[in-house]
């Protein structure tokens, strides 16, 4: 998700351009849904000379990479791809006849901006004009209304929590998210859903019978990643870590209450958002303790705050 944002200005600045991703299986269906691209090219991870094939018969003119692996640049080299543009870094950087510098590992930028700079070092290099002005949030419009009769919610007001993490970075606790659902208010009736993914229905279980002020239930996203993004789009707050979902509600411009370790390689810059900067609010340990230590996090003055600046009346869901 945290590349959408340099498709959506590549597609701006190259309008006329066949523009055709690669990806991992695993991301197939959302980049299938991705506006801003013309084709999807699914590498299963078989042979390179396969690889190096299938990117022969496109006649690339140029390949941006955006995450580097030495097996996509030797497929690329092969292929003999003109224009080759990778982030410099590791051995492999070699495949490559354009790289840019980046450190990525000092976290000074969000990473998705690190991926705009890439496309725009490809417009600069072939002399093109940055697109002006550049696009914003959100980067993903679903093409259906948002109806909140999909899910059955009965109430004016929606907070999703995903408390899940599919272990790709420290995370709140059970408890904790109990209590900063507990400690959430609103002017308006107030419905909490729990959503969860493959293998997560017992927490998220759990973690609905743990909430006492707010009614809650739990939605098991079984229907492909499009449809769980339906679901996240109606509400007036999503609440997680550090995880894939919190990216998509930021995409769709979902107000977005997200919780980071202060790891240099996993903070709340390095992996912040796309929805617009009124709209996302990040918590991490305080600077005098653990960097990860997630339970030094204050939940209570985390769901004050949000709920002052997201669940008031009138809040815009547009």
């Amino acid at each position: 998700m945290l590349t959408w944002p340099a498709l959506a200005d590549a597609r701006a600045a190259l309008v006329d351009a066949q523009i055709d991703l690669l990806v991992s299986p695993a991301v197939e269906e959302i980049a299938r849904a991705c506006p801003y691209v013309d084709g999807v090219i699914v590498d299963g991870g078989g042979s390179v000379r396969e690889l190096q094939r299938r990117l022969k018969t496109g006649s690339y003119n140029a390949a941006v990479v955006l995450f580097s692996t030495a097996r996509v640049g030797l497929s690329l080299w092969s292929a003999r791809v003109p224009y080759r543009l990778a982030p410099a870094t590791k051995l492999h950087q070699l495949f490559f006849n354009r790289r840019l510098r980046q450190r990525r590992s000092q976290s000074l930028k969000p990473e998705y901006e690190y991926n705009r700079d890439l496309i725009r070092q490809l417009l600069i290099d072939h002399d093109l004009p940055a697109p002006a002005p550049m696009p914003q949030p959100p980067f993903w419009v679903l093409p259906t209304n948002r109806q909140r009769q999909t899910i059955n919610v009965d109430s004016a007001c929606l907070v999703i929590i995903h408390p899940g993490s599919g272990g790709s970075a420290r995370n709140l606790t059970l408890n904790q998210y109990a209590e900063l659902a507990n400690q959430l208010t609103s002017n308006r009736p107030l419905s909490i859903l729990i959503t969860a993914g493959p293998g997560e229905a017992d927490q998220a279980n759990l973690l609905a019978q743990s909430i006492t002020q707010h009614k809650a239930r739990v939605h098991v996203s079984t229907d492909g990643l499009v449809a769980f993004a339906q679901v996240l789009a109606q509400a007036d707050l999503f609440v997680s870590g550090s995880t894939g979902p919190l990216h998509i509600a930021g995409a769709l411009d979902v107000p977005t209450l997200a919780f980071y370790p202060r790891r240099r390689s996993s903070t709340a810059l390095r992996w912040q958002t796309t929805n617009r900067v009124g709209r996302r609010m990040a918590y991490s340990p305080p600077p005098d303790g653990d960097e990860q230590d997630m339970q030094a996090i204050d939940v209570v003055s985390a769901a004050k705050a949000a709920s002052s600046e997201f669940l008031g009346d009138g809040n815009d869901r547009s």
